[in-house]
């Protein structure tokens, strides 16, 4: 480590604490002191250059350092960097509700804006609740799923099923409803059957205390946080039945596989199903700028309307709610999306992961390699402590980075990334997983 990056983490770690990171064992980990971006490349404070292998924590979408995304921040910062959103409105927050409502699936007509993915959710798990109680019904539960994660806000964490993440916080938690994972399969047990089995458990709680829950709430295709784990598409449509069915919401989180992580633009259309709201967030501005929103039925919406003593506004919102910068990053990256098929590219890109990834499964120290789309999750066999953490550091001694969820090695490359940049992650990753696990 040279003296320039030595005094930086020394710096650091005099006076930042991080997310998700245990500070008792971070320093012996050579903490990586990121200095700039280019394409699908970051370079560390020593100009070592490292593939972007999780998009930065699943943002990216063509890359860093977009010339288009910047040129239309830069514009929109000479006319109005901010204002507030609050019986407010501004040309670039419009056209972000408009371009998201053309992508997204017919019936959603309402944009609320938020800041982050744990912030859109809390929105979300509010209106639920709200319309319900406007409609005149007392339903004050939610059913989830387990390992399931919705983000860290107290609501979200209320929702969310992953036991080392979301444990500690029970005694401040919401009364919820949970059912078990669609992902989580016996050995050799077909997904399509799992997906049967953990709808029959939630129609059995539905059928016990469906009158009293506003919203079922789950990600679809894919449990990211959860560590990849993937589902049959048959598990959304019986969700939906079931929603219809006992009058709940379906609430569905697709801040990590929306906006073309799963080869589409949403990961419901895999299932050819809609619902009632629909969480938004991180590849929205393409990885530059933080925005995220929940999309509603018109059905929701009306529940709100009234005369303005009724009570019946959300009263919920954000300083930054709908910032220009950000909407005008969105705007960018969503017309850059069209303009390069990148959605198409998307499926092309998994496919192609899949392939590369084929030998990987086979050896013997590989448990399961789950996909979506670029959502990929390599399981690895444990080998002594950290084991998942032991391969990405061997990723990144070769110049790839890529992030462990215990022993389940992450990858979701920036979704615009070429062939070759692709067989560079993926051969790194196959090298990584041999020498250490095999």
């Amino acid at each position: 480590m040279i003296l320039a990056t030595s005094s930086l983490v020394a710096r650091d770690l005099a006076a930042v604490w991080h997310p998700f990171t245990q500070h008792g064992q971070w320093p012996a980990d050579e903490p990586l002191v990121i200095d700039r971006g280019s394409g699908v490349y970051l370079y560390d404070a020593e100009s070592r250059r490292y593939l972007d292998g999780v998009s930065s924590l699943w943002v990216t979408v063509h890359g860093h350092g977009e010339p288009a995304i910047n040129a239309a921040i830069l514009a929109q910062l000479d006319r109005l960097d901010h204002s507030t959103f609050l019986g407010l409105t501004h040309e670039p927050g419009i056209r972000v509700a408009e371009e998201l409502l053309r992508v997204a699936p017919a019936g959603l007509s309402r944009v609320f804006f938020a800041g982050d993915g744990s912030s859109a959710a809390e929105a979300a798990i509010k209106m639920a609740y709200q319309a319900a109680t406007q409609r005149g019904d007392d339903r004050p539960l939610y059913v989830h799923v387990a390992e399931g994660y919705h983000g860290d806000t107290l609501g979200a964490v209320s929702l969310g099923g992953v036991e080392l993440f979301h444990a500690t916080y029970r005694p401040l938690l919401i009364e919820t409803r949970m059912v078990s994972s669609p992902g989580v399969l016996a050995a050799g047990q077909p997904r399509a059957a799992r997906a049967a089995e953990v709808l029959a458990e939630m129609r059995a709680l539905l059928a016990q205390e469906g009158e009293r829950v506003c919203a079922v709430v789950l990600e679809p295709m894919v449990q990211a946080a959860g560590g990849m784990l993937t589902h049959d598409a048959s598990f959304l449509v019986g969700v939906r039945a079931l929603c219809d069915e006992f009058g709940a919401a379906m609430l569905v989180d697709e801040v990590a596989t929306g906006i073309g992580a799963t080869g589409a633009w949403f990961a419901v259309e895999h299932a050819g199903v809609v619902p009632d709201l629909m969480v938004v967030g991180k590849r929205l501005t393409g990885g530059v700028l933080p925005l995220s929103a929940v999309l509603a039925r018109e059905a929701v919406y009306e529940a709100f309307l009234g005369s303005p003593d009724s009570g019946r506004t959300f009263f919920h919102g954000h300083t930054y709610t709908a910032n220009p910068l950000s909407c005008a990053a969105a705007l960018a990256n969503l017309a850059l999306m069209h303009e390069r098929g990148t959605v198409a590219r998307a499926a092309t890109v998994g496919d192609r992961l899949g392939a590369a990834l084929a030998s990987v499964e086979k050896y013997d120290g590989v448990a399961e390699i789950r996909r979506v789309g670029t959502m990929t999750g390599i399981e690895v066999r444990s080998v002594g402590a950290r084991t998942g953490f032991e391969v990405c550091r061997a990723a990144r001694r070769r110049g790839v980075l890529v992030r462990p969820l215990g022993d389940v090695v992450v990858l979701m490359p920036p979704l615009g990334i070429a062939d070759d940049e692709l067989d560079e992650l993926t051969s790194v990753v196959d090298a990584s997983i041999r020498e250490v696990v095999q």
